[in-house]
């Protein structure tokens, strides 16, 4: 992840050369500055050429992960600064544009124009200092850097992945009768869903640890898929998808002896001579590329064996299930087992060599770590090896309470699957799942939710132009693909899947990964994470509460937090309004605050006025507070938010009036505040970035936003609900509003009824 993070602040970087002119005036100043700025870019480039070479070699070096944590807490820095600068100029652009409409006197153009220059000199100075300091950390690293003696983006050291074989012990298999029954059958079966093919391809899909590669052995040894067969063949592909390996390996298992055959072409057309007449089962374990080209030429040789043939392929990704030519009847997702099959694996592992009364003593807390595997055969296996050797009833309670991803034994034995599917990912896509270790576990995620949060830490760069959302679908999409996230269906009645899960172990796969740079509270202590100094340069932060705790959060510690997520169920009203105010002040570089209130009875009444030194906000969400009233108008100078979440904000009057000056503002979402909400204030019309706007009040007041204004919000989609109609005396202002021209909005509802505000 350090890669993606340094090569996002390389390219911010190149913003801070565009040195207004006004400062290039101070000549000593400019040049101070732009040499700073060289030296961080120029450090950062030499540091980026080593990364992949150093993100590989970390899962087995300590020593390489604790240089890239001081590297990645630099690169944090380097942001915060960046994000700093073009926050204050952007901040002094649309000020500057106001006072312009405003037409403001030369004399008072003049004086903002010194008081301009003299703010924005004291800020390079300020920026000037903190570069330098940062330079001198880089320093150090880049020095340190050269002791690992990495490589220039070499190919990427991988751990191992384990040499796969069909051969299978039946002892050792708990559960998946009915899905090796309905697998062979669908092998076997004249009518197993061929679709016309020539050649069906089954793909077994699950995530790693489900147990794909088991069952493929369960199927390819079933007696009847053995006499349907005349020919059977195993082929462990792993990654890289080395084609001229695979049919090599295919060639030599027909003959039963190695090929001394060379070229491609050579290779296929031996293929192509032994399947033909011959009905063949090709069994294709480990699957992972994504790249169609290197199939085809393979497949088309296969398919001259005779009719009945079949191709079983397991893979991790439904994408490459379907490249690989997959149709939907033959896609086989792998469920977990159940806890009674698991239970069973585990036992047989953990209970090795013990007496009948010291297994019923460890019985009750072996049910509940088979509990916490989750249904994965890979989790069982592990943990009961590891069982195997502790011999205590405390010995099991720690394993137990630990959640046992803290014991070094079990990490380094549970994760590989996990190491290498998350590894295998692209850098942005790594970052993205990486955030997800701030929810809680068990947590429903909302697609669209998660997609605003990406977007608010600035994983989601547009690609051919493209915008951060569509770019965050396909990110998710992907991602769903590849089995981190589950569906999940609340509702039966709903066909819509719309909110997903991730698998625990997964999320504590997570945990893992971002131990120093992810923090949960539960009811304000740490002591459970076992914190060290260095967790105090945390990025992402969770309060959780269970029971009744202290007025006052332990989060403040955490001064360079980006994300922070406080539990629904978190808000006492009396504590709240305490504790707002020092958090806005002292947690300064946060991007993302979650606010929003599960328990109705207790909500925020009032949004403290420091909100507005949180320049760095991009997404705040307040949904739920039932006694929010109205929002200060500092929050108008937080000119990099992109989602604000006011739903079931019913109490809330009024917007504040300064909301125009919320430029990058995306998200506008006011579902449910129609019974109070009033107006909407004049300017609404310059957030041309909205994409959502919920709810628009019309009124006949001419101090609030009119019909009208509507016009220049043309990438609005979704629904939008327009109120208080029956106030509309000029017809004009609906032709202005060009709702036609607005082609991403899906439902439009018209009330004519008029604002009882009026």
């Amino acid at each position: 992840m350090a890669k993606s993070i340094v090569s996002a602040v390389l390219e911010k970087s190149s913003s801070l050369l565009m040195i207004p002119g006004e400062i290039k005036q101070n000549f000593e100043l400019a040049l101070a500055l732009e040499e700073e700025i060289g030296k961080v870019i120029a450090h950062f480039q030499d540091i980026q050429s080593v990364l992949q070479d150093a993100e590989s070699k970390q899962v087995k070096d300590a020593n390489v992960r604790n240089w890239l944590k001081k590297l990645k807490d630099v690169a944090y820095d380097v942001d915060d600064v960046v994000d700093e600068w073009n926050s204050e100029k952007l901040k002094s652009q649309i000020e500057k544009e106001q006072k312009e409409a405003r037409n403001f006197p030369l004399l008072k153009k003049m004086r903002n124009s010194i008081s301009s220059f003299t703010f924005q000199t004291i800020l390079y100075y300020k920026m000037k200092s903190k570069l330098s300091g940062v330079n001198e950390q880089l320093d150090s690293i880049a020095t340190e850097k050269d002791r690992y003696k990495f490589g220039l983006e070499k190919v990427v050291e991988e751990p191992r992945r384990l040499i796969t074989a069909s051969f299978i012990d039946d002892e050792e298999v708990y559960g998946r009768r009915q899905e090796t029954e309905l697998l062979v059958n669908m092998l076997v079966g004249d009518n197993s869903s061929g679709g016309g093919l020539k050649l069906p391809v089954i793909s077994i899909v699950g995530m790693g640890g489900i147990g794909k590669t088991t069952l493929a052995q369960l199927v390819y040894h079933h007696s009847d898929v053995e006499c349907h067969f005349g020919k059977r063949l195993w082929i462990c592909v792993s990654d890289p998808f080395d084609e001229i390996r695979i049919a090599k390996e295919i060639l030599e298992a027909f003959k039963g002896e190695s090929s001394n055959l060379v070229g491609k072409d050579n290779i296929l057309q031996e293929i192509r001579s032994h399947v033909s007449g011959k009905k063949v089962l090709l069994v294709l374990d480990d699957v992972w590329s994504e790249d169609a080209t290197r199939w085809e030429q393979l497949k088309t040789s296969l398919k001259h064996s005779s009719p009945g043939s079949r191709i079983l392929i397991t893979t991790r990704n439904e994408k490459v299930a379907i490249i690989m030519g997959t149709t939907s009847p033959n896609l086989f997702l792998l469920n977990t087992l159940s806890l009674e099959e698991c239970r069973s694996l585990l036992s047989r592992r953990a209970y090795y060599g013990r007496t009948r009364e010291e297994s019923e003593n460890l019985d009750d807390i072996g049910w509940k770590i088979a509990e916490k595997c989750q249904g994965l055969p890979l989790a069982a296996k592990i943990l009961g090896g590891l069982l195997r050797f502790m011999r205590t009833r405390e010995q099991w309670q720690n394993v137990l309470d630990s959640e046992m991803w803290d014991i070094e034994e079990a990490e380094q034995d549970l994760f590989p699957p996990l190491f290498l599917s998350y590894y295998e990912l692209p850098s942005a896509l790594k970052q993205c799942i990486s955030y997800c270790a701030v929810f809680p576990k068990g947590m429903i995620l909302r697609k669209d939710e998660l997609i605003k949060l990406w977007m608010a830490q600035d994983y989601l760069k547009g690609v051919r132009c493209e915008e951060m959302e569509i770019v965050g679908e396909e990110y998710f999409d992907e991602l769903h693909m590849r089995s981190f996230f589950q569906d999940f269906r609340g509702d039966e009645l709903d066909s819509d899947i719309i909110k997903y899960k991730m698998h625990d172990l997964i999320h504590d796969f997570l945990l893992v990964l971002m131990k120093t740079e992810c923090v949960m509270l539960v009811n304000h202590d740490s002591e459970e994470l076992k914190l060290d100094l260095s967790c105090e340069r945390a990025r992402y932060g969770t309060l959780i509460r269970k029971e009744a705790a202290p007025t006052e959060p332990n989060i403040f510690r955490f001064r360079k937090l980006r994300s922070l997520l406080i539990d629904p169920s978190y808000h006492d009203t009396s504590s709240l309004r305490l504790y707002l105010p020092r958090l806005f002040d002292q947690l300064t570089c946060l991007r993302t605050l979650n606010l929003s209130n599960g328990l109705f009875r207790n909500s925020i009444e009032e949004l403290p006025d420091e909100i507005g030194k949180l320049v760095h906000l991009r997404y705040l969400n307040l949904k739920n507070n039932k006694k929010l009233k109205e929002l200060p108008e500092p929050l108008c100078g937080l000119c990099n938010l992109q989602t604000l979440n006011l739903k079931w904000c019913d109490s809330l009057k009024e917007l504040p009036c300064g909301i125009g000056k919320i430029i990058n503002l995306r998200h506008l979402e006011n579902d449910q505040t129609n019974l109070s909400l009033m107006a909407i204030p004049k300017g609404i019309g310059r957030l041309t970035n909205l994409q959502t706007l919920s709810l628009f009040v019309v009124t006949s007041n001419s101090d609030t936003s009119s019909l009208g204004d509507l016009q220049n919000l043309i990438h609005l989609r979704g629904l939008l609900k327009i109120s208080g109609l029956g106030a509309v005396c000029d017809v004009t202002e609906a032709e202005k509003a060009e709702l036609e021209n607005k082609k991403g909005l899906r439902t439009l509802i018209l009330d004519f009824t008029i604002s009882k505000g009026l």
